[in-house]
């Protein structure tokens, strides 16, 4: 087994076909299905079931995508790391739901330290991801939140990884809407009024699984929903089809867009508890502490 045939099988479990897969790739599709075949037979398993009508993972294959995920991330950490071009350079990562004051944080930060030469990275991602990447060193702080409605998963998620959780603040239930619409003048309301507006959603895209959402409310089951994983698509969705999305009250992202939003205190409590972590006893770099730092300045609990 080697990190080529592992970078293969995870491309074929996220292609519709071993042609789509191949192409993605720029290798043949023989050589790419006789490559996973040989790595079944050493390994003993069936990663993918072959039919007339396509391959399917079966599930052993499931579970082998599970550990072959981190095998594939640990490796492109360390060809960045060493085998870069910018192997030379400061890094410091994080990774974060979306909340300005983790990018205040982060730009505070290189302001400080204003090294020559870095290669600095923020991951705004989701709350999975947001997860793994620090479980996986891909990034030294992550921040996330949870609701009461997954305050008990996020919590389980956050034991198995290995991490430590810091909450910093904790905030009340808003919906945001465009300035046009009926309700933009309410100073509270309830969602029940909303029956007839489309709620935005940010899709966790995690097999549905909305434990895993940063948004309030998560398990209330809407009329209408659509899912969204782009920040610009969801206010243009806002805005066109006067539909409204659910958060902590804290506008975040492109301020030019933002101007059009209105906020509104949902009468329904499920509030957001907002937080960092890191590996539990990890020894963090000077940007990481030095980040850590930033944050606890708005720590409010």
């Amino acid at each position: 087994m080697n990190i080529l045939q592992i970078r293969y099988v995870l491309e074929v479990a996220n292609s519709s076909s071993i042609r789509e897969a191949a192409t993605k790739l720029f290798v043949s599709q023989p050589a790419l299905s006789a490559s996973i075949k040989e790595l079944e037979e050493e390994l003993g398993i069936l990663i993918f079931e072959r039919t007339h009508k396509g391959i399917y993972l079966t599930d052993e294959g499931r579970e082998f995508i599970t550990y072959a995920k981190k095998v594939s991330s640990q490796y492109a950490i360390l060809e960045d790391r060493y085998l870069s071009r910018d192997s030379d350079k400061e890094r410091f990562s994080v990774s974060s739901q979306h909340y300005n004051f983790s990018i205040r944080a982060f730009s505070q930060v290189i302001k400080k330290y204003g090294p020559e030469r870095y290669v600095f990275s923020f991951h705004e991602t989701k709350t999975r991801d947001v997860l793994e990447d620090v479980r996986s060193l891909k990034s030294e702080v992550g921040i996330i939140s949870f609701s009461g409605a997954n305050e008990g998963v996020i919590k389980k998620l956050i034991k198995e990884f290995g991490l430590e959780f810091t909450p910093l603040m904790r905030r009340e239930t808003y919906i945001y809407v465009w300035k046009d619409h009926e309700f933009a003048g309410r100073q509270e309301i309830s969602i029940d009024e909303l029956s007839e507006y489309p709620c935005i959603a940010f899709d966790q895209s995690d097999n549905s699984n909305f434990y895993l959402t940063e948004e309030a409310l998560a398990d209330y089951d809407y009329r209408k929903l659509i899912k969204s994983d782009d920040r610009a698509t969801t206010m243009e969705l806002i805005a066109e089809l006067h539909g409204y999305s659910i958060g902590s009250g804290m506008l975040s992202g492109d301020k030019a867009i933002l101007k059009g939003l209105v906020s509104i205190k949902l009468k329904e409590e499920d509030p957001l508890t907002i937080g960092f972590i890191v590996r539990t006893g990890s020894n963090l770099s000077g940007y990481g502490k030095d980040y850590i730092e930033e944050l606890l300045k708005y720590r409010e609990i």
